[in-house]
């Protein structure tokens, strides 16, 4: 006899017959309390990723072997990134074997300990020990906080709660930018930017010992009395029933899968492998359009409209991170009411049109040496950039990276995937300035915007829309994509043989 899933309480025909238990983003303050919890993880991301670019003009002048070595100066940037590679890469079997919730204290810890390395640095050498660590707290934390926001989550808000961890990354951004505009005149500059960045970890670490274990993770590791416990904090008693009646049809599914999955067991399942694809691409693309690169270059923008003060720089800088942040809350909106699909979709054709009015700008600028006019069409393509990519390629790929993937690989795919993303963006970060040099600037912005035509092309054809839906209804996805429109859940006995032959079902598996 086939499986039979029971009806879901995310479903849309579930919300459709019963409007009245559809959950607002704001209906539940004990699931948007330990949303901000978790985000706070976002907030690390956000700052780290900000705080250096102001604080290594301060550490050149502490340290003259710095001043003297562009090696020194990119190794003390990139390290981070170095970090966060492996931490994402690690952070997916931490994640699957101790928790979310431990995952998260874990991540603060290591946080915390580099933040305290980074301040009281005796040399440029202990300073790079101390960015790994921080990027090693920023890697768990990237691939855990989406995660483990998803899983507590209503399936009709999912999207927006799960951006709100982008929200944090973004604001992160913003804050860096004002703790390096206050510790300007302060004895230890970049001791004080780079060490204030522990206290949110702590704070954070605080309140997680307050949070619980996701749900989901719980109820899969057979400790459901402590899973229905969290639930009922979650959902009234009409809608806790059929969330329970879900995560059982989950458990079940996964108890015909093998026990434990590695990283190569990815590889082996075919509806694995098209939903890994769809979320690394996601990862992948969102760096390769450029973002990093067009707010790290928002200064030299400025000086083309003709204005060279470095406390405009400054403030333009304040600006493009607070427009991006902004950009963000209009993507909680929208991502749980036009669905994630439709948003990158949107996204992508307002970056690629961005780009062009950038490359163009730059192009005009280098045969045009008046250049007022093109100087601010440059900071109109900038501005353009930002408002189109903050609200769709910002938090759809980690909003969808942490809903395509069954219980049992999500950790370890979430890992996978951030991984991409790092390491997409150390590849970006560390090939830009060449291309420049090599290419022209203009030339390298119509790249990024050859880069977004492709990523609008990769999203219509192996992005599929996940908008309301339940867990188990975006697995369907992957099994009907895999194996025909015929497999499912109450298919025969030849897709529990096909998933025997991938790996996914132990041999002799019950069929009933």
């Amino acid at each position: 006899m086939a499986l039979t899933i029971p009806s879901a309480p995310g479903s849309s025909g579930y919300l459709d017959m019963f409007p009245e238990r559809r959950m607002s983003y704001f209906g539940n303050s004990y699931i948007l309390g330990l949303t901000v919890t978790a985000g706070i993880g976002g907030l690390l991301f956000g700052y780290d990723t900000g705080v250096i670019s102001g604080a290594l003009l301060y550490i050149k002048d502490d340290f003259e072997v710095v001043k003297q070595s562009s090696f020194l100066q990119e190794t003390i940037v990139s390290m981070a990134l170095v970090g966060a590679i492996i931490g994402a890469a690690s952070g997916g079997w931490i994640n699957d074997y101790y928790g979310r919730k431990k995952a998260t204290l874990f991540a603060d810890v290591v946080f915390a300990a580099g933040a305290i390395v980074m301040a009281a640095a005796p040399d440029p050498y202990v300073l790079i020990s101390g960015r790994l660590l921080v990027g090693l707290g920023v890697g768990v934390a990237s691939v855990t906080a989406p995660v483990y926001i998803a899983e507590a989550s209503p399936s009709e808000v999912r999207g927006g709660l799960v951006s709100t961890n982008v929200l944090m990354i973004t604001g992160g951004q913003f804050l860096s930018y004002l703790v390096n505009s206050a510790f300007t005149q302060v004895p230890g500059t970049w001791r004080w930017m780079l060490g204030v960045s522990g206290v949110p970890a702590v704070v954070q670490f605080v309140l997680m010992l307050f949070m619980p274990e996701s749900p989901r993770w719980l109820f899969m590791k057979n400790r459901k009395s402590e899973a229905i416990q969290v639930l009922t904090k979650m959902y009234d008693v009409s809608r806790l029933e059929d969330e329970i009646d879900d995560l059982s049809a989950a458990e079940e599914e996964e108890r015909l899968r093998k026990r434990t999955v590695g990283y190569l067991d990815v590889f082996r399942s075919k509806e694995m492998r098209l939903a890994f694809f769809a979320g690394a691409g996601l990862q992948a693309f969102q760096q390769f359009t450029g973002i990093n690169t067009v707010m790290y270059y928002s200064p030299t923008i400025v000086q083309m409209a003709g204005f060279h003060s470095n406390q405009l720089a400054l403030f333009l800088s304040l600006i493009v991170a607070a427009m991006n942040a902004a950009g963000t809350v209009v993507g909680i909106y929208f991502i749980d009411h036009c669905g994630r699909k439709k948003l990158a979709l949107s996204s992508l054709c307002g970056v690629i049109v961005s780009l062009i009015i950038l490359s163009v700008s730059f192009f005009k600028q280098s045969s045009d040496d008046g250049g007022g006019l093109y100087g601010w069409l440059a900071v109109l393509g900038l501005a353009l950039y930002i408002a189109f990519f903050a609200p769709g390629m910002g938090p759809v790929p980690w909003t969808v990276n942490s809903e395509i993937y069954p219980q049992q690989y999500r950790g370890i795919c979430g890992g996978m995937s951030a991984t991409v993303n790092w390491i997409s963006n150390l590849i970006v970060a560390q090939t830009f300035l060449s291309v420049v040099e090599s290419a022209g600037t203009g030339m390298t912005f119509l790249i990024f915007a050859g880069i977004a035509v492709l990523a609008a092309i990769f999203v219509v054809v192996f992005v599929p829309e996940t908008q309301g839906l339940t867990f188990s209804e975006v697995e369907q996805i992957w099994k009907e994509r895999a194996w025909g429109s015929n497999s499912g859940w109450g298919s025969s006995s030849d897709s529990n043989n096909n998933l025997e032959a991938e790996g996914l079902i132990e041999q002799g598996s019950p069929r009933s």
